[in-house]
């Protein structure tokens, strides 16, 4: 484990600004996309975990899907967001604000002009994210914005490494985009469960879920007219190019993204459109290809009220507050402990 502490950033002051920064993944990473990377594509349906999406490129190339006209969830989050910030966080004061993914920081940002600037002179943003990268280009941009914040940054695996988050303070998990979607049922649970154990009573999450909606609504989001999801998509094979010394031949794939109507999800795959034969050197693995097979990269998971209501009870947590879009095509839910859950950390504590 490596913890940089004290990255200085630039804020646009006549002082430098002090942004600690603490580093998670330092050898983690590579040994985690090596074990992942050998178990995904020796399966029967060979598949690549979607959190290699992220580095540099795959997230800049997130952010350009997000502005999309094709891709609703991003602007109807964000409206919605607009709507509930001043009473998340009119009172949000000497507290941790945490984004789980964090990416880029334009969702994080409504929240902190909703807070005022004496509240976030006491509050503290902790960014959690596997790109080191991104964390450090949002962080200059939120400091140029608003010198009094302090941040955190924190390079982790949010799904695997939550225990190392600070929770002396109180605080609001902050998990947008509906990228919890991105995992299966059991996994979603689980993941909720392991956030509800480093709340104590009175913090808050706040989770975003893209809802069912129409097939053809959800397909063309995810088959744009420009290709920019496409080329997110074949980045993934960049990354395992660049971090296990494969030569993947993006061309020799073909981005497809379809709705799995049994499984309320969107799938994206990596189709091979041709016979093809790749070697992984850093792992010592040669992978073969028959025309037309596929890597599964991607899970987005559609909800309903009645799923989400499931999900959350299960995992410990309570509905606070449902906020919705006219449409109701995108959902943002405020979960606290529920009240079996207060009585387990009052037991621990």
């Amino acid at each position: 484990m490596n913890m940089n502490r004290g990255t200085t950033l630039n804020s646009g002051e006549s002082a430098p600004r002090l942004v600690e920064m603490l580093d998670y993944l330092h050898g983690k990473y590579n040994n985690d996309i090596a074990r992942d990377t050998r178990q995904g594509l020796a399966a029967s349906q060979k598949y690549i975990p979607c959190k290699y999406f992220y580095d540099a490129r795959g997230s800049k190339l997130f952010e350009a899907i997000c502005q999309l006209p094709e891709y609703y969830p991003t602007r109807t989050e964000l409206s919605i967001l607009r709507d509930i910030a001043p009473e998340l966080m009119g009172t949000f004061a000497h507290k941790d604000l945490v984004e789980l993914g964090s990416g880029g920081n334009l969702k994080i940002r409504i929240l902190l002009d909703a807070a005022g600037e004496s509240n976030r002179a006491t509050l503290r943003y902790i960014p959690v994210d596997v790109s080191e990268s991104s964390i450090v280009e949002a962080a200059q941009d939120l400091l140029e914005r608003y010198p009094e914040l302090q941040v955190l940054g924190v390079v982790a695996d949010f799904t695997s490494q939550l225990d190392v988050l600070p929770t002396e303070r109180p605080l609001m998990f902050c998990f947008l985009g509906s990228t919890i979607g991105n995992m299966d049922e059991d996994d979603s649970i689980a993941f909720l469960q392991s956030i509800a154990g480093n709340m104590k009573p009175g913090d808050r999450l706040l989770v975003g879920f893209d809802m069912a909606k129409s097939k053809e609504t959800m397909e063309a989001a995810y088959n744009d007219s420009r290709g920019v999801t496409s080329e997110f998509n074949k980045n993934v094979l960049q990354v395992l190019n660049k971090e296990l010394n494969a030569n993947f031949d993006p061309s020799h794939f073909d981005h497809l993204a379809f709705f799995n109507e049994a499984c309320s999800r969107i799938e994206m795959h990596l189709k091979a459109n041709r016979d093809i034969s790749v070697k992984l050197e850093s792992i010592d693995m040669v992978v073969e290809f028959k025309s037309g097979e596929t890597i599964h990269t991607e899970n987005s998971r559609k909800f309903t009220k009645r799923s989400i209501e499931d999900m959350a009870s299960r995992a410990g947590l309570c509905i606070q507050k449902w906020c919705s879009d006219r449409d109701g095509w995108f959902s943002l839910v405020v979960m606290g402990l529920n009240h079996s859950s207060w009585a387990k950390v009052a037991h621990v504590t």
